[in-house]
Parts: structure tokens; sequence; C-alpha cells
């Protein structure tokens, strides 16, 4: 049986308003009235409804974080640090999904507005800018992964991905490696197409021709496909950039199957540096772009431009820095 506060009132004898003072800490309710009232709530198994609760609160305060992919590793600690960061600062964080599905990021905005959210972060490339300029129309704030522009209500997170890869490109080029494939993600996304342009320049800077790149998923799926290709393939590369770490991973199972070892045949490697870079065998070589420090970031641009209706957006910039694990090697002899 669903107890609600009209049966709580008049179990206690008192009036809904009286029992909304004592759970919501607001007006002059009497110690005995309120020690019955809150023995009444305890005996009745009352819950509140928090989100009506926070409906009639004018001074509500929420941030919500649009993400594409809850099973992508590289995002829980993304809305970790949001979610830690926006309760630092006395703010509710929400969270949606799109499942890199476009026409999901409405949904998502719908859900924001739905919440009266005072911002938004938005760590997806999937939603359009129009729907992004709906939002900071509205007087929301804004904060977006990867996309320009930047102006009132709007700021952007930029990372530095082109560093990311030349670090990549650099460490491999030291250890021997001539031929180095690249493993990409979803076409049209901004990061993606952001590492695969920083892949073409690195190769041509070093003098070394660009490819194979092979096309992924962002997923498990799509690294495993890869690897599975590369791994059939008469001349392979000697090492292979994947787009992330979950890719990788699936790349790495692909060359097992196919009966290469790693990394004393082919080298592997990710990007973003997420708890399974850590727990895989072998361990990978990554880039870290300090995900935790993104998700704070973002909270702390939303409250920044939330608090001051006049405040112009910025650019937060997040470096990137290459870690060495298991998954590479020098280049085999030959």
């Amino acid at each position: 049986m669903h107890v609600t506060i009209r049966d709580v009132a008049k179990a206690a004898g008192v009036s809904t308003a009286t029992v909304s003072n004592v759970l919501n800490k607001t007006g002059k309710v009497g110690p005995r009235t309120h020690r019955l009232v809150l023995s009444t709530v305890r005996r009745l198994g009352y819950v509140p409804d928090v989100h009506a609760r926070r409906l009639a609160s004018s001074n509500r305060r929420t941030l919500g974080i649009i993400i594409s992919d809850i099973e992508n590793p590289f995002f829980p600690e993304v809305v970790k640090g949001f979610e830690t960061r926006a309760q630092e600062l006395g703010y509710d964080a929400i969270l949606s999904d799109t499942n890199y599905e476009p026409r999901r990021t409405r949904e998502a905005a719908d859900r924001m507005l739905e919440h009266k959210v005072r911002g938004v972060a938005i760590m997806t490339s999937e939603i359009s800018l129009r729907l992004v300029k709906e939002l900071a129309r509205r007087k929301i704030a804004v904060t977006f992964l990867d996309l320009a522009p930047i102006r009132n209500y709007m700021s952007s997170l930029r990372i530095d991905y082109a560093s990311g890869v030349e670090q990549i490109a650099k460490y491999l080029y030291a250890n021997g490696h001539r031929r180095i494939a690249f493993v990409a993600g979803r076409p049209g996304l901004e990061s993606n197409q952001a590492r695969l342009v920083a892949y073409e320049r690195c190769m041509l800077s070093l003098g070394l021709e660009p490819g194979p790149v092979l096309p992924g998923d962002l997923r498990f799926e799509g690294g495993l496909a890869a690897g599975l290709t590369i791994g059939k393939l008469a001349s392979r590369p000697t090492a292979i950039m994947a787009i992330n770490d979950l890719t990788a991973v699936g790349v790495i199972k692909g060359l097992l199957r196919s009966g290469c070892r790693v990394p004393e045949d082919i080298s592997v490697t990710g990007f973003d540096k997420t708890r399974l870079a850590e727990y895989v065998n072998p361990t990978l070589t990554t880039v870290d772009i300090h995900r935790e420090m993104l998700g704070q970031m973002a909270a702390d641009a939303l409250h920044e431009l939330s608090s001051d209706g006049n405040a112009g957006g910025k650019q937060y910039h997040i470096s990137a820095e290459l870690i060495v694990g298991d998954s590479s090697g020098p280049a085999p002899a030959g």
C-alpha cells in the first residue's frame, strides 16, 4: 500500500500542511507535534516524494549531465567527478544517457527541462548545436565537450586529443614501429574525428604512411572485429592505435584469437585511461585525460555560469598524458 502525506496527517490528527512543515523544516511546529508527526511517519513507513518536494521549492538547485553510454568505462568516473563536485557546490545531479542515438538527445534535453535544472553538462557529440542554443536561450547554463561556440550561458571543455595521439605516435616510433594502424570510432563524432586527424598528421610528420584505418564503434565488439581483421592480414602492422580503451581491449581479444601475441607480435594502445586499462592482461598503454577532473570542471563551469546571469562562456582545457602499460613494446625484428 502506498502511504501518502494525507494518510500521515489523518493518523497523527494534524493537517497536511503541518506534516509538510515538519518534513521540509519550514514553518513553526511545536515540539510535541513535531515528535508526533515523525513517529507517525516512521510507523506508517511513509517515504517523502523528493521530486514533488523539489518542484514545490523555488530554491531548488539541480544540475544535469548528458552522456553517450553509461556502459562505456569512460563515463562513470566523469559522472562521479561531476556529481561529487555538484554536491559540494550545493546542487543535486541528474543523469541522462543517449546510447549514441541522436534522437534520444531531444528526450534527454526535455528531461532536463522538466527537472528545471540550472545547468546541463553535455558530454556527448550526438546533441545538435540547435538544441544547445535552445537551452541557453532559456537561460540554462550549458557546458559541452569538444564543440564550439563560446557565448553567454555556454562554455566548452576541450580535451587535448592531438597531444595525446602525438605522445603515443612518438612513443611507438621510438620503439621501432613503422607500420601503425588505427581503429576509429563512430563517424561524425567530434572527439573521434579529432583523434583520427591527429593520427594521420602524426604519421606524416614522422615520415610514415598512415593506415590502415579500420572502422570501430567505440565498444568492445568493434575492436574485436578490427582485431580479427588485422590478425588475418598478410602484411600486418606492428602496432595499433585504438580510439579508446574499450576498443583496444576488443582489438587485443581479436588478435589473440587470430594467434597473434600482444605485445610481442603487435603492440596495442588505447585512449582515456579507464579502470579497464589497469585490470586487463596485458595492462593497456593509454592516454590519461583525467576523467574525474573533467567531471568536476564541468560542474564548476555550470556553477559559474548559473550564478551570474551576465557571465560569458569560457573554454576550459584538459591535458593528456601518456601512460605506458604492458600492451606495447619494441617492434618485432624484421
